[in-house]
């Protein structure tokens, strides 16, 4: 798996919580990102309908939908993520042997079936769910600003 899917989950959360149009270069500066890597995550968001965007100069990205239907394996599938694979491969198809020339399918179908479980339970959480999680962390840590009529309220740790 690549960093794709922790730069759009992160993404898509700050785009619902602000509720505004918000440029590649300020999505970047919030990720801890290139710009460039943000629109390039943000073009397969778009494809997939999770996201709209603007153009000009006051152009960026918008989270239009709502955030409890918009699960973690609709980002996943956005991206065309593979949670679990390899590169290389043990054995050779060659190989007399029945393990050397068979384990390598075996593998494929044991990741095939983890990449199963983990959309599976991505399937369960949504971008609200993530929202929630973040905000009630930061809320215990006592680091959370929330802005509230204009002023800033800051929980403090206990």
């Amino acid at each position: 798996m690549t960093s794709e899917f922790a730069i759009a989950v992160h993404a898509l959360v700050f785009l619902e919580h602000k509720g505004i149009v918000i440029s590649s270069e300020e999505l970047a500066k919030n990720v801890c990102t290139n710009p460039a890597r943000i629109r390039k995550v943000m073009a397969k968001l778009k494809r997939a309908d999770l996201i709209r965007t603007k153009e000009g100069t006051e152009g960026g990205y918008l989270f239009f939908r709502e955030a409890e239907e918009v699960t973690l394996a609709m980002v996943a599938e956005a991206l065309q993520i593979s949670f679990v694979s390899t590169s290389w491969r043990s054995g050779s198809p060659e190989e007399k042997c029945c393990v050397a020339s068979g384990m390598a399918d075996v593998m494929a179908g044991i990741y095939g079936d983890l990449n199963a479980c983990c959309k599976d339970l991505l399937k369960q959480r949504t971008i609200a769910d993530v929202k929630r999680e973040l905000f009630h962390f930061a809320k215990e840590k006592g680091t959370f600003l929330e802005e509230k009529d204009g002023g800033k309220k800051r929980w403090e740790q206990s």
